[in-house]
């Protein structure tokens, strides 16, 4: 044997070491984010490690799906000649476990996101994946459909098969690493220039196949399961108690708002909006760390006039599929139904029908503001400059998303997301003519 034909395929390497730099990555990454997640002042930065975690683990599944497709079209270098039978057995059974363990893990990650419970806490938790911030990654299919009380436990059965099978990679890492270890150092065979490319092959490149592959491939299988198994069976969770049902249910079919009608112009000067020069912004906190955010679509028709404030009017609405904060995550987790909800709600509205001076340049509007199926009362102050036609209006307001229905599955407490979100609106509008 040649040898080029004792080694794998420049490919086969290639995949191989780049998906145990991941996994060797994966690791450390998921001891400390676990431990982190839960202290305030590394709460922000674990945070984006989950991410960072979860976009490798969807990295590791695919390369894991090519890697398995190439082995089959691609003939590996034989075992040995000398090698025992019961090692070449165990070679066999090993691989297999770790091509089953590299689909299981990231497919059970998957399962647990999809899920949307934190089992840390015992809570609702929904939050979007996106992979490395390139494009959203959707939930696995019906998961989202089945009651509170079902995904609670699946969050904790594919969270302790997940964290039992990683433990149980690191377990066939190190009898890996340690079989290659011998047959370079002890038995000086050449096994590990197959996957090696400078060392050279050994007295004993020449060998054979493994005897039974299907008994292998059915012991590495199992042996993954059996561990798989006994996690989820060790992280059956207790009954929910009714109180935290309630809680965590987000009502399957809300109430539609009917189309507003028509509006009706006030009677003060009406202004033409320049979308340019204008903004409705947001900002909170998020894990601890402050976050800022706009919508990118919205219109609004503005009737005032300082010496007519009873004729004056102001109507805006925004789509809220249109919010970006420049973090995909936060953006995929704001679509949900339990936040902006864009699919049944794709419009907020703000309507003041009523304002009064605070003296100087300041005025005050009151009026409603819904989003979703609720509206409530709001107070906006705001500042009004006028030059050559041209007006300048700053204004800012605080909103208890609490109130507005806004994360009270997930996040009822505020211990993710700020209760208080502020909202800045800045607007350049002409006379109009």
């Amino acid at each position: 044997m040649s040898n080029a034909n004792s080694r794998y395929s420049p490919v086969a390497i290639a995949l191989h070491w780049t998906i145990a730099l991941l996994i060797l990555s994966m690791i450390p990454m998921g001891l400390w984010m676990t431990a982190a997640i839960e202290r305030p002042d590394s709460q922000a930065l674990a945070y984006r490690v989950f991410q960072i975690h979860k976009s490798i683990g969807f990295l590791i599944l695919a390369l894991t799906v090519v890697r398995i497709v190439w082995r089959l079209t691609h003939r590996p270098p034989a075992l040995p000649g000398g090698m025992k039978r019961w090692e070449a057995f165990a070679a066999g059974a090993t691989h297999v476990a770790f091509y089953t363990l590299l689909l299981a893990l990231p497919l059970t990650g998957w399962l647990y996101v999809s899920a949307g419970w934190a089992v840390s806490q015992d809570r609702a938790l929904e939050v979007a994946t996106s992979w490395f911030g390139l494009f959203p990654v959707p939930h696995l299919p019906g998961v989202a459909e089945l009651s509170i009380q079902m995904r609670r436990a699946l969050a904790f059965q594919a969270m302790g098969a997940h964290s039992l099978m990683a433990w149980g990679a690191v377990v066939l890492i190190v009898l890996h690493v340690g079989a290659a270890l011998k047959h370079q150092f002890i038995d000086r065979d050449g096994v590990l220039s197959h996957m090696v490319p400078g060392l050279k092959p050994g007295h004993a490149a020449v060998g054979r196949a493994p005897s039974s592959p299907w008994v292998e491939r059915a012991v590495g299988i199992a042996l993954v399961l059996a561990v798989g198994v006994a996690g989820a069976i060790a992280a059956r969770p207790y009954a929910l108690p009714e109180s935290q049902v309630a809680a965590a249910t987000t009502p399957v079919a809300a109430p539609v708002p009917a189309a507003d009608a028509p509006v009706t112009p006030g009677s003060a000067t009406g202004w033409t909006i320049n979308p340019a020069a204008s903004s409705i912004g947001f900002s909170g906190t998020h894990a601890g760390k402050r976050f800022e955010g706009r919508f990118e679509r919205w219109q609004g028709q503005v009737w005032f006039d300082p010496a007519d404030l009873a004729g004056s009017k102001a109507v805006v609405t925004v789509q809220t599929a249109s919010a970006r904060t420049g973090d995909p995550t936060q953006e995929g987790s704001l679509q949900g139904p339990e936040w902006l909800n864009p699919e049944q709600y794709p419009v907020a509205r703000f309507e003041a029908g009523t304002f009064r001076s605070l003296g100087g340049d300041r005025y005050e509007a009151t009026g409603t503001l819904r989003i979703k199926a609720t509206t409530i009362p709001v107070v906006l102050p705001f500042r009004f400059t006028e030059t050559d036609g041209v007006a300048r209006v700053e204004g800012a307001l605080e909103l208890d998303r609490t109130a507005l229905d806004l994360g009270m599955a997930s996040d009822a407490t505020a211990d993710w997301v700020s209760k208080m979100i502020g909202v800045r609106i800045e607007v350049s509008a002409r006379r109009a003519q």
